[in-house]
């Protein structure tokens, strides 16, 4: 008798197992060519930034508001121009600093439509920290967005500008004297676009929720330009027209207004035609900087953190 216990074990049959494994080269591979840096991913989101604030490289529905209000901010410049080459009038109807002012709605709407549109989505979306994974930083994301919202609201304020500036040449008023009013002009817009766009950003980056972006730019803008100027009403119907002045350094708007009063030739527009001097006009001046200066911080402290 054998004393042998018989094996027990089983080996798996892998002849009856189909082999499914493979590898699949799918087209990874190496890249040898130059690394462009910060500084070319810095000047992409500038760009992409700028077309976006008018809708370029979106869908269609996206270009109709920006588009839309960049038209109304020109059309008013365009019959200024066709009623001064038809009457051969000697100088606009409208100084270059005061076409912005008059037509501030437009601007405010602008900005509350396309500052969220810069920012917002990417904090709802939680995209910013994506763009932190690639060779930018905090200070080139923040200088990319600020510059390009300064950008677009300089484009949207200049081009009338310029269209009256190509008017006056048409209807041959004083070259010298129109180039001279179309650069105090530019300057003016410049100095409200930077302003315009810090606020804006500023307002919009607090929330992730859009329509809560547009509300504040909307307050910010035009609530405070409205309670200034009724108060700058009271001051000059109780007699009290040494506060005029002073009161328009609490809002944007009425800021830059003195701000062109003081130093760039505009009429003064204040109720009263209340002047800002010049040693008033580097008051104006000082908070202006130290405005831009507060956004731009504001907005560094709050991209401080990559996942917003």
């Amino acid at each position: 008798m054998s004393n042998q216990t018989p094996d027990t074990t089983q080996t798996p049959d892998t002849t009856q197992i189909p082999d499914t494994t493979q590898i699949h080269n799918i087209g990874y591979r190496s890249y040898d060519g130059p690394r462009l840096g910060r500084a070319y991913a810095r000047r992409s989101l500038f760009s992409q930034s700028l077309r976006g604030a008018y809708g370029l490289g979106r869908s269609a529905k996206s270009k109709v508001l920006p588009m839309l209000l960049f038209g109304v901010m020109c059309v008013p410049a365009l019959i200024i121009v066709a009623i001064s080459v038809y009457t051969k009038a000697d100088k606009l109807f409208v100084e270059y600093t005061q076409y912005a002012v008059l037509l501030q709605l437009v601007i405010a709407v602008y900005l509350a439509s396309q500052a969220p549109q810069s920012v917002s989505r990417d904090l709802r979306f939680r995209t910013v920290p994506l763009y932190f994974s690639r060779p930018i930083e905090r200070v080139d994301y923040v200088l990319a967005k600020y510059g390009a919202m300064a950008s677009a609201l300089f484009i949207l304020t200049a081009s009338p500008l310029l269209i009256l500036w190509i008017g006056s040449m048409l209807a041959k008023m004083d070259f010298a004297e129109q180039a001279k009013m179309f650069g105090q002009g530019l300057v003016s817009v410049a100095i409200l676009s930077v302003l315009f766009a810090g606020i804006g950003l500023v307002m919009a980056a607090l929330t992730p929720r859009r329509g809560f972006g547009v509300a504040a730019v909307i307050a910010v803008l035009i609530v405070t330009y409205g309670a200034v100027s009724t108060l700058q009403g009271i001051s000059y119907a109780t007699e009290n027209t040494d506060a005029i002045a002073w009161l328009g350094l609490f809002s944007p708007l009425t800021l830059i207004i003195g701000l062109q009063n003081a130093f760039l030739g505009a009429r003064a527009s204040f109720p009263g035609e209340a002047e800002v001097g010049a040693g008033l006009g580097v008051i104006y001046l000082l908070v202006v900087l130290g405005l831009v200066a507060a956004c731009y911080g504001i907005l560094m402290r709050r991209y401080r953190k990559v996942g917003l």
